[in-house]
């Protein structure tokens, strides 16, 4: 059966550098030892996506409809197509001292968390660091390798991928009629509310939230 817009697959996929057979990021096993991916290869699974929302580089998203399962898919992305190309305005300096307040000692060729984004240092001294700000892989051509396993079809399964993806967290949760109730402790409740509308979007369901008691930590038994 041909994918379609809106279908939740179940997917495995390597990308690779084209031209290269440096692998940038992949979800399969076998392939992960020659990544630069510090997740333990336990964690690699297949992902499951709703198809047309984005959850992978527009071009890749793309590619996926009129595809069918347990098939193979070589697929060449020019830059704009990938992670976009590199933007100037996007390499900035900023002064040395904001690095040594959070006791980071900025180097040339230093890859870093800087304010949620992963940037670059291209050079420093003791007064200013230039930090570039573009996606790592912006400007790069890319080639992905990929299997679309299944369709996936159970509602739990579909709202756990969308938490994983939106969330980076999983919550309980019941359905009842149209409305999916998650079960969060009051500090989770904004981040919810600001997640809602995408979960509505595109599973064409309510997000509600119930408020539970903050877990209690078990305390460790002195010997």
């Amino acid at each position: 059966m041909a994918i379609k817009k809106n279908d939740f697959i179940e997917i495995e996929f390597t990308g690779k550098i084209k031209g290269t057979d440096e692998i940038f990021d992949t979800n399969i096993k076998v392939d992960a030892p020659t990544t630069n991916d510090q997740r333990p290869t336990t964690e690699l699974k297949p992902f499951i996506l709703s198809v047309g929302h984005k959850m992978l580089p527009n071009g890749f998203d793309a590619d996926l409809e009129g595809k069918d399962t347990e098939k193979s898919y070589t697929l060449d992305l020019k830059p704009e197509d990938a992670f976009g190309k590199r933007d100037p305005q996007m390499v900035r300096m900023i002064p040395t001292k904001h690095f040594h307040e959070q006791k980071i000692n900025p180097e040339r060729g230093m890859k870093l968390a800087l304010d949620g984004q992963l940037v670059k240092i291209l050079s420093s001294d003791r007064g200013r660091t230039l930090v570039d700000f573009n996606n790592p892989l912006a400007g790069k051509p890319v080639t992905y390798t990929y299997k679309i396993n299944k369709i996936v079809t159970d509602q739990k399964e579909k709202i756990n991928a969308l938490q994983d993806f939106l969330f980076r967290k999983t919550f309980e949760f019941e359905i009842k009629d149209k409305t999916v109730i998650f079960k969060i402790e009051k500090q989770f409740e904004p981040f919810v509310k600001m997640f809602a509308p995408k979960f509505e979007e595109i599973l064409d369901l309510k997000i509600e939230s119930e408020i539970i008691k903050a877990k209690e930590k078990k305390k460790e038994k002195k010997e």
